[in-house]
């Protein structure tokens, strides 16, 4: 069905199973989403779960509170059974179309969810944010929350619409899939502008994300490391910016740091947001992508990082496929396996060519949330 182009009459809600943190990669980009789902002329209303101040575990719609489960460890378990509301509240408006963004917890309830959605005459989408996930889950416990949804998404998936995916499947789970790009909010992004003169012997290099195993800054580190044994008055500092997200990302961080003695090279910043990331863009001259989307078995996707780094206007690197920028001139490709970068390519990749920021983000204003919902819009 073709949706009509700002027609307020088509309502959509879009469902998210977690809160939201003003400067967290995910959250921008579902407000991307909602933004380019609005610019498409529908009604968009959000409903979200969500930890309040006082403790008390609630599902709202936009600034409403649809359900309170309270507080305690009941409350706890309520929050991941009882959809009872937003079913109910979904038949009593009359939606058109339900955006779920997967938590990977297909099971009993959601399932039950879903078939009520449908029956109350909305059609139904599930947006998998990156696949395939299996593994990602690496701990006993994680694999244990895993095998519940493995059970329950072949029949979930008969219950849908579609899925929404970010790779090149046709199908998942049995059930058709509309593969999108990740989009980028332009409004929320500015283009860097380039510090003239300052330290022209020093390269920069960024990195800037929640950081995981698989995002593989380790084999920048240790091709950085590779490189200064044998160029050891080397000006390279890689800035990397973000939280660890756990123990083994952190050492697989610090332990090269240390082996190839590079305080001075590598510089953790955490997270940094605001003026002071746009200030660590325009100090930096050519960024890190994904490095190591093979660990978790992904050899195809298109993420935000590769989108956010081109709308800043800054070359990168990165591992995996990703259609959208694979030939893309500011583009350095890496090999996707466990071989240190080699720094060298970089050096020589940034000395071939100047990169005109504006000339970077130009080249992807098709990849505005707008057009991408727009293709949502248009395959239901």
């Amino acid at each position: 069905m073709k949706v009509p182009v700002k027609d307020k009459s088509y309502k959509v809600l879009f469902l998210v199973f977690h809160g939201f943190s003003e400067h967290n990669g995910i959250s921008k980009k579902i407000w991307g989403q909602i933004n380019g789902l609005k610019s498409n002329g529908v009604d968009v209303q959000l409903c979200y779960y969500t930890v309040e101040r006082n403790g008390s575990r609630v599902w709202k719609i936009g600034d409403e509170i649809l359900r309170d489960f309270g507080r305690g460890p009941i409350a706890k378990i309520r929050k991941r059974i009882d959809y009872r509301a937003i079913s109910e509240y979904v038949r009593k408006n009359k939606f058109q179309l339900i955006y779920i963004r997967s938590d990977h917890n297909a099971n009993p309830f959601t399932l039950n969810m879903v078939k009520k959605m449908r029956l109350s005459g909305a059609k139904v989408l599930l947006e998998i944010p990156t696949y395939p996930y299996d593994q990602e889950y690496v701990t006993l416990r994680m694999r244990l929350e895993l095998a519940i949804d493995r059970l329950y998404r072949k029949k979930l998936a008969k219950q849908l619409n579609a899925f929404v995916t970010f790779s090149d499947v046709r199908t998942i789970f049995g059930q058709r899939a509309i593969p999108i790009s990740n989009g980028i909010d332009f409004s929320a992004i500015p283009v860097r502008k380039p510090q003239e003169g300052a330290e022209k012997r020093t390269i920069h290099l960024l990195g800037v994300a929640e950081i995981h195993y698989w995002h593989g800054f380790d084999r920048l580190v240790r091709g950085l490391g590779i490189y200064k044994q044998s160029h050891p008055d080397c000006q390279i500092i890689f800035h990397l910016v973000g939280q660890f997200t756990g123990e083994r990302e952190r050492s697989s961080i610090l332990e090269p740091i240390a082996q190839f003695n590079l305080q001075k090279h590598v510089v953790l910043h955490g997270p940094l947001w605001g003026e002071e990331l746009d200030a660590i863009f325009n100090l930096a001259n050519f960024a890190i992508g994904s490095l190591g989307r093979h660990r978790s078995g992904i050899q195809v996707i298109k993420t935000l990082k590769n989108r956010e780094y081109a709308a800043r206007g800054i070359p990168f690197i990165y591992s995996e496929s990703d259609a959208d920028f694979d030939s893309k001139p500011y583009v350095l490709k890496a090999s996707p396996d466990e071989s240190a970068i080699d720094i060298t390519k970089i050096l020589e990749f940034l000395k071939k060519e100047k990169f005109d920021p504006s000339c970077i983000r130009n080249s992807i204003l098709d990849l505005s949330w707008a057009e991408q919902m727009n293709k949502v819009l248009q395959a239901i």
